[in-house]
């Protein structure tokens, strides 16, 4: 049996390249085709496949800029040549699942998410107040064709895995087809408690980008007073500085993953403001024995046991989160039952499942569809 993998780009290593990484187990020495790599960028584990990149590759400074290239996207990836492969296995936020299979070939695909920016949060990348108004005009129709396409293309996928409950309904929503839902993999063996007494400081873990508001987590701890620590990079870096000028915030940008880990064991909670798919971060922090304070909706719902193991906090405020900061303290959460919980997200249990659902797939009459 000849297999591929499919990823939408490798320029790091976030929950999708994690994933990535897991898939690139189960099929090892498959190919992995992507529209851009960025060389050092991702783990030796995915380093190790081939990786086959799109014409995007070679445009001016597309290994930083490739977001731009956009309306190129549908041209590039359905570019692939994949004759003689019989699975196709893509694990897609925006372009990877409309890979075009050759005939008889399988394709599953390990959705993140349907094109976030493309759906519904347009303004949130795309928005006057983000873009300008008039780029933000001329802005609309490409993403609306981009939605277009995104509907259009998503029949090439045989059968759809999501992320999670929350994803599986925006699939059913925009695709109109039924996911079956394998969490993606925690590293729950390298996240762990060290006994610690947790500093007075709640952090946040993330790419400094719109969605995940972080403008409230840092509002929240100037009404709070409660110091934040954000760990993470992006186009969001200068204007999330300049809104916390004269907060209790402080910047870290890129961090490794062992101090991560070491930011997750000292904090008082790990923040999460924005509506997440699933969610690695809040998994990764109850694994090291810390609760989470997020966001009551989307993914967090499905990671998160409210009063348990986090807070799950009602609105997207300031104040709800400033309230949430101040009362984790006092809360009696259980390291042990926190991580407990954590471990039901393990890399061991999403290959097990990983594998059931790739052998059910290949073993179903030709034609079929989920």
């Amino acid at each position: 049996m000849t297999a591929v993998l499919v990823h939408d780009w490798l320029t790091g290593m976030r929950g999708g390249e994690k994933a990535l990484e897991a898939l690139g187990e189960l099929l090892e020495g498959a190919d992995i085709l992507t529209l851009v790599h960025v060389p050092g960028s991702v783990s030796p584990a995915i380093a190790r496949h081939r990786i086959r990149t799109s014409f995007i590759q070679h445009l001016p400074a597309a290994g930083r800029w490739y977001r731009q290239y956009l309306p190129l996207f549908p041209l590039a990836i359905e570019g692939f040549d994949l004759d003689g492969v019989d699975l196709i296995v893509s694990a897609s936020h925006c372009a990877a699942k409309s890979v075009v299979p050759p005939p008889g070939a399988r394709h599953l695909c390990y959705c993140f998410t349907p094109m976030r920016y493309a759906w519904d949060q347009y303004p949130h990348y795309f928005g006057p107040d983000r873009i300008g108004p008039v780029m933000s005009r001329l802005a609309r129709p490409v993403l609306a064709a981009m939605a277009r396409w995104d509907r259009r293309t998503s029949g090439r996928v045989h059968r759809y895995v999501a992320i999670s409950h929350y994803v599986a309904d925006r699939i059913r929503r925009y695709y109109n087809r039924r996911a079956t839902v394998v969490y993606p993999p925690v590293d729950t063996a390298f996240f762990h408690p060290d006994g610690r007494v947790p500093e007075d400081y709640v952090l946040a873990v993330s790419a400094l980008v719109p969605y995940k508001r972080l403008e409230v987590a840092i509002d929240a701890a100037r009404l709070s007073g409660i110091p934040l620590r954000i760990a993470g990079q992006g186009p969001e870096m200068s204007r999330l500085q300049t809104r916390a000028a004269g907060a209790p915030v402080t910047f870290l940008g890129f961090q490794s993953d062992e101090a991560i880990r070491d930011l997750y064991r000292g904090a008082r909670a790990v923040v999460l403001p924005g509506e997440e798919d699933f969610g690695i971060v809040p998994v990764e922090a109850q694994a090291c024995g810390r609760p989470v304070i997020a966001l009551n909706r989307g993914g967090a719902r499905e990671t998160v046991r409210d009063g348990v193991t986090g807070f799950l906090v009602p609105e997207c405020t300031p104040a709800a989160f400033a309230a949430a900061y101040e009362a984790v303290g006092d809360h009696p959460f259980d390291p042990v039952v926190i991580r407990a919980h954590a471990e039901t997200f393990s890399r061991d249990r999403f290959l097990a499942r990983m594998r059931e659902v790739i052998d059910e797939t290949l073993a179903a009459p030709e034609g079929t569809r989920w």
